[in-house]
């Protein structure tokens, strides 16, 4: 059996730097607040995972969130699960599950960059899952250790 030097490169946990999104204006925003928090898991299996949040989530005021507290929580937060594949410079998560019903089942594909020990995954020009608003949104990735 083969190695693909990629694939070992990218198996591992890594957590979250940054969500950038930009507009077909040109313009940035940190999608996820300056300091997002999540995890991605690229597991030997060809499993991956996903979870992210956003940097300024709200705790609720009591044991149970109100209605308007959970939607906020739901809004703040991205998490999928699947298989994936490789195919030159794309990684495709073939989502099994997900926290947005209209991901599962679907294949998300991203353009990927190694910068060093950080790893950039890009969408297409696509719609943004929240808003539907036309973007590319890059995340920046360090490997844990």
């Amino acid at each position: 059996m083969t190695t693909n030097p990629i694939r070992e490169r990218i198996l591992g946990t890594w957590k979250l730097v940054s969500v950038v999104r930009e507009e077909p204006s040109g313009a940035t925003t940190d999608q996820f607040g300056p300091n997002p928090a999540g995890f991605i898991n690229y597991a030997p299996d060809g499993r991956m995972m996903v979870v992210n949040v956003r940097s300024d989530r709200q705790k609720p005021a009591g044991p149970v969130p109100t209605p308007e507290e959970a939607q906020a929580l739901f809004n703040s937060v991205l998490a999928y699960g699947g298989a994936y594949t490789i195919d030159g410079n794309e990684i495709t998560h073939h989502v099994d599950i997900s926290w947005n019903e209209t991901w599962t089942g679907t294949d998300q594909t991203r353009v990927f960059r190694f910068e060093g020990e950080r790893l950039k995954l890009s969408t297409r020009p696509s719609p943004d899952p929240r808003t539907g608003a036309m973007s590319v949104r890059t995340m920046t990735w360090e490997k844990l250790k």
